[in-house]
């Protein structure tokens, strides 16, 4: 049995390598669109326009976010964004007073159920808002997070 999983995977990376060696499989074909307008705005809420198309958003109680309270290193701080509203089609993640607002973008399946967790950096103590997109209409949360030593300038 052991054999036959060896002369599978064997098959199945040659077939691969030759592919990629014949021009068949390129990185970027496989590379997702990159809203570098949202990525470079330097407010939130050019940031949110290039995104969504507007800035207005409604505060909802139904976005939770897990973020410390404290964030000794502003380098890596661990962001969770979970909610029951349905029909979600976006979330974003913005650090209210980074140079770049906008930290994370995620494009989901309308199926999808409203999760994410990432890692983000933070300049300085701010607000970090998530931002749902569901049903055309945006929502909001927000929680404040203050960066002690460590952080990417302050």
């Amino acid at each position: 049995m052991q054999r036959r999983t060896f002369l599978k995977g064997s098959l199945a990376s040659s077939t691969v390598a030759v592919a990629m060696g014949a021009g068949l499989l390129s990185p970027r074909a496989v590379l997702a669109a990159w809203p570098k307008s949202a990525f470079t705005a330097k407010s939130v809420q050019d940031a949110l326009t290039a995104i969504h198309g507007t800035a207005a958003t409604t505060p909802s109680n139904d976005i939770k976010i897990k973020a410390p309270d404290i964030a000794e290193n502003g380098a890596v701080v661990p962001v969770t964004v979970s909610t029951g509203i349905s029909g979600i089609t976006d979330i974003a993640i913005i650090v209210e007073k980074n140079s770049s607002p906008l930290a994370a973008n995620f494009k989901l399946s309308s199926s999808s159920k409203g999760f994410v967790a990432t890692r983000i950096k933070m300049g300085k103590t701010s607000n970090v808002i998530a931002v749902v997109k569901a049903g055309g209409k945006s929502y909001s949360a927000r929680k404040d997070v203050k960066v002690t030593i460590g952080g990417c300038g302050g």
